[in-house]
């Protein structure tokens, strides 16, 4: 290939015209030339091209331009493998066929094909497995799997001939189970073992007890999968024990635990490291998890050497995990970070048990003190970890000490308000810490303090609610009105917060709408504190338009001024990340009810978006009740559930649409949102998936009670 020929190709495309990941695509013409150059630049040019044109597996309307530069340049030896790779990904990319880019870029990447099948038979191993790869991600099935099956019938190499039967499982799942059934005798590599053992969990096939025996005698199987391209099952047993729960039924569940129990009794750390790792994932997706595991666990905590590495697995059984309660409990009592360790699982398992641990050396122990307040996860109701009088003991010392910092205040005050007047004891040390810590510590005083001393800490607290420290001020004056109804302290802090703007307005403008019509002397300040007409409004200013436009209806019961703020506010151009503010917008209208008629049409526009589909409900059935199609929107409400999309939100919804509104059919999906194996919250932080979702099961329960018609239906 004459290069000077082809960059001038290269450069007559309209590369500044395209787009890609960051814009523009006018840098793509130096990335090719870079392709051609010395090792380092062409290795910073395919990194380059990977965050550019392939950004975390998206695809652009340049990256079906740059498809056959990329391939040309393959062919002519430069970086062939690394750019047949590239290839593949950008047909993987592709494969959302419904979309005008994606479709561009894989029909790009199947014009390469007669290109990239001769490299199936090459020489080298490396580039028979890349072009399989490729091949296969390109979905032309008619093309590749005759020169998918020609090959499987000679290759020799394990990894090769494991990408082969990935490949053809990928494109034909049907058709491979003789490929893969054949596949799993010990005759074969164990990475062709693995890979037919995969093939036929993707294409759906039974989980048979030749299976189980086969996967057991593989592990530890992570390093089977280190070199393929198939980077999805990269974690065999992980993948397994997940796709085995998502197929949801008695049969599957119970071969993925058998799976579990027998490899959490592995005699080798390695395949028990696997295990371990594919049980948390089982603890993530299944409501079962923590009880079937229990007995494996126990199993497993007879070699104390082998806990540590399962303290991630106990923090999610709970107390589930309790038979390892006396070997945490003598790890926990160590030093340093291993004992932390050891006492954050034995808090989740056996709290009573760590309390008095956590006490002996609490400035020592942030892991086990936050798993002790609920952290990391963002825990909807109180911590309830157990009073104890030793540990308050050592908050009260911890309060005291000079090395107090960071997330520590926080969860002292965290604990101590969440044992109230049990804590009273610690009023000294919480009035000494106020300086130092002024927006934790007051929340703190008001639900510890004992109506015998309410006089003297609010007058404390009024103090540093007037002169304070700013960060403060707003947090004491909310204890002052905690402890006393005293709004005037409040009213001022609050006032002052709206003044200053920014970030704060949203919280002032909430406390405001707390407050109601005692709030009255806010309006002002409330209407100052709205965006300016004009102003390209950031979400922070939009989420603080919502909440002044609430607080104005709480406090005057005049729709006039809140109405025209929120939908202004939803007309606003929608990206996606303004999805919670639209909701946000959603729950103030239906506070306004009737009176919040204009907003419907924006309203309706909501519907199209399952996060948003509850909020909205609400909004119009609060607002125009008389218009809305019950069955259809009850629909649209359990979608947005079994979609992990405001699922909490979407039964409070259904509830208020009433028996009516629901089918049989709606019934029966109801039901299995409150009784199906499977979690129906999936998202958000790890640890606190569980708990929300038996939140959210006693709520779906609850709602079945509600809705069931009395006798048959």
């Amino acid at each position: 290939m004459e290069l000077a020929v082809f960059f001038a190709e290269v450069d007559a495309q309209p590369w500044a015209e395209l787009q890609h990941a960051y814009g523009s695509a006018a840098d793509v013409p130096g990335c090719l030339r870079a392709l051609a150059g010395d090792e380092d630049e062409a290795s910073e040019a395919l990194s380059e091209l990977y965050g550019s044109i392939l950004h975390q597996g998206s695809v652009y309307e340049a990256t079906a331009r740059a498809v056959p530069y990329l391939a040309r340049l393959a062919a002519a030896g430069h970086h062939t493998e690394d750019l047949l790779v590239m290839l593949g990904g950008i047909a993987e990319g592709g494969e959302d066929q419904g979309e005008t880019d994606e479709a561009a870029c894989r029909a790009a990447v199947v014009g390469q094909l007669p290109l990239v099948l001769g490299w199936v038979a090459d020489e080298k191993p490396g580039l028979r497995q890349a072009a399989a790869w490729t091949a296969a991600m390109t979905g032309a099935s008619g093309p590749v799997l005759p020169a998918l099956r020609s090959r499987w019938a000679q290759e020799t190499d394990p990894v090769v001939r494991a990408e082969l039967l990935g490949a053809i499982a990928h494109l034909d799942p049907a058709g491979s189970a003789a490929e893969a059934t054949g596949a799993m005798g010990a005759g074969e590599p164990a990475e062709v073992r693995i890979a037919a053992l995969l093939a036929g969990v993707d294409a759906g096939r039974p989980w048979t007890p030749a299976h189980h025996e086969a996967m057991l005698t593989l592990l530890p199987a992570d390093g089977l999968v280190a070199n393929r391209l198939d980077q999805e099952r990269n974690e065999p047993l992980q993948y397994v024990v997940e796709s085995l729960l998502f197929r949801d039924t008695p049969e599957d569940r119970e071969a993925a635990y058998a799976l579990l129990d027998a490899a959490l009794r592995s005699s080798g750390p390695d395949a028990r490291a696997e295990a371990l790792w594919a049980a948390e994932t089982a603890c993530r997706l299944s409501r079962s998890a923590p009880e079937r595991l229990a007995a494996p666990v126990r199993a497993l905590i007879a070699d104390p050497a082998a806990v540590p590495a399962a303290y991630p697995l106990l923090t999610k059984l709970g107390a589930h995990g309790a038979a390892a309660a006396p070997v945490l409990a003598r790890l926990a009592a160590g030093e340093g970070d291993p004992a932390d360790r050891a006492l954050e699982a034995l808090v989740a398992v056996a709290p009573a048990q760590a309390a008095p641990i956590l006490a002996r050396d609490l400035g020592q122990r942030p892991r086990a003190l936050g798993a002790a307040c609920g952290f990391p996860r963002r825990a909807a109701v109180a911590p309830s970890f157990p009073y104890d009088p030793e540990l308050l003991d050592a908050i009260r010392v911890r309060l005291g000490a000079g090395d107090l910092e960071g997330n520590e205040p926080i969860w002292l005050t965290v604990l101590l308000g969440a044992w109230g007047s049990r804590a009273s004891s610690a009023l000294p040390e919480l009035r000494s810490a106020l300086p130092r810590f002024p927006k934790v510590v007051p929340k703190a005083l008001a639900a510890v303090c004992p109506p015998e001393h309410r006089a003297k800490t609010a007058e404390l607290l009024t103090a540093a609610a007037r002169s304070g420290p700013k960060a403060g001020r707003l947090a004491a004056a909310r204890a002052v009105h905690d402890l006393t109804g005293d709004t005037a302290p409040l009213l001022t802090a609050t006032a002052a917060q709206l003044a200053a703007g920014g970030f704060d307005v949203r919280e002032a403008a909430g406390i405001a709408g707390e407050l109601g019509p005692a709030a009255a002397d806010l309006v002002p300040a409330l209407r100052s504190a709205l965006t300016a007409p004009g102003v390209n409004r950031t979400i922070p200013q939009l989420d603080g338009d919502v909440e002044i436009a609430t607080a104005l209806w709480r406090i005057t019961g005049d729709a006039a001024e809140a109405v025209p703020v929120l939908a202004g506010v939803l007309a606003a151009v929608e990206p996606a990340w303004m999805r919670w503010t639209f909701i946000h917008a959603a729950r103030a209208a239906a506070l306004i009810g009737e009176a919040a008629r204009p907003l419907v049409p924006a309203l309706e526009c909501l519907l199209a978006d399952r996060q948003q589909t509850p909020a909205a409900v609400l909004a119009l059935h609060a607002i125009a009740p008389e218009s809305l199609d019950a069955p259809r929107l009850a629909g649209l409400l359990l979608d947005s559930a079994e979609a992990d999309a405001e699922p909490v939100t979407a039964i409070e919804a259904l509830v208020v649409l009433g028996p009516t509104a629901l089918t049989d059919e709606h019934l029966s999906r109801l039901t299995a949102l409150a009784e199906r194996d499977l979690r129906v919250t999936a998202s958000g932080l790890e640890s606190g998936i569980a708990p929300a979702d038996e939140r959210l099961r006693d709520r779906a329960r609850e709602a079945v009670r509600t809705l069931r018609p009395h006798g048959p239906h």
